[in-house]
């Protein structure tokens, strides 16, 4: 399961919500959301679950089909 960036990208700009804001909200580091938006890390299937649900979007919308 890999997370595509350019999916979390839009996520975040239909949430009008920054790296910053959507850290806060999902709880995840924002080092780490850096890495998952330059897709130089993927998150656990656990962390993907929790930055959707900061977006209010499905997991599966965030992740290459």
């Amino acid at each position: 399961m890999k997370l595509n960036q350019n999916k979390l990208l839009l996520a975040m700009a239909n949430a009008c919500i920054t790296i910053g804001e959507l850290a806060e909200k999902s709880g995840v580091s924002r080092p780490a959301l850096t890495k998952f938006t330059t897709g130089k890390s993927n998150p656990k299937p656990a962390t993907l679950g929790k930055l959707a649900k900061a977006l209010g979007v499905k997991p599966e919308e965030l992740i290459e089909d």
